[in-house]
């Protein structure tokens, strides 16, 4: 069976890593082909970026009409523009898993999604659509992530927790766990702070940082 090919669309750090991601995953043949890079920025078209062209999004719709695409942004809102962007250019959106990633059968997983090496899924999770869960997280039981939203690494999330849409975790940040009365809910467009220790839910729009998390003052 030939090699997917798949477009990233993106051209920092988290790009390349998610290129990386998916050559990762051709352990057992080529399952994967990473066409080239989509970027917005005009000055970078023509170039390579380890080795894989970078091309506007229009050229690598016509160049490879069969790919797929992968999101190579880590910022959630941004994720989510350049979504609608690639699917009005006419884009579908390939779900990558790496093989070194653990889950149970019982692992809902939304379309685009991107799960590094290390992860660790337990039981009865919900997993959204464009999600991004980065390098050896943990996600246990009763877990509802909603779409667009990123785990940095090292995240661990007990169970009955749930995120809204455009959550933001930074790096090393644990959400203890809640009950299935009265789940921990982490609302819309939450950021949660690298290092932070959440122990209460927490309403939309709102920057948590600390051990135990608060608020970031208004000023």
């Amino acid at each position: 069976m030939p090699s997917k090919q798949i477009v990233i669309y993106g051209g920092g750090g988290c790009a390349r890593e998610v290129a990386w991601l998916i050559q990762s995953c051709n352990i057992e043949g080529e399952k994967y082909r990473v066409a080239c890079f989509a970027d917005d920025d005009e000055t970078s078209h023509g170039t390579e970026l380890n080795g894989i062209p970078i091309m506007s999004l229009e050229t690598a719709r016509r160049d490879f009409p069969f790919a797929a695409m992968v999101l190579g942004v880590g910022i959630p809102r941004t994720r989510e523009y350049l979504m609608t962007k690639a699917a009005t250019a006419g884009f579908r959106f390939e779900t990558i898993i790496h093989p070194r990633a653990e889950r149970s059968q019982w692992v809902e997983i939304g379309l685009g999604t991107v799960i590094c090496s290390g992860v660790t899924l337990t039981t009865n999770i919900s997993i959204g659509h464009h999600v991004q869960i980065n390098l050896n997280c943990t996600i246990c039981h009763d877990v509802v992530i909603g779409d667009f939203t990123t785990l940095s690494p090292g995240v661990h999330v007990s169970g009955c927790v749930h995120f809204g849409e455009r959550v933001c975790v930074g790096a090393g940040a644990v959400i203890v766990n809640g009950t299935k009365q009265s789940p921990i809910t982490i609302g819309d467009d939450v950021v949660i702070g690298a290092g932070a220790c959440v122990t209460k839910s927490f309403a939309s729009g709102m920057t948590v940082v600390g051990i135990p998390a608060k608020p970031i003052q208004q000023t």
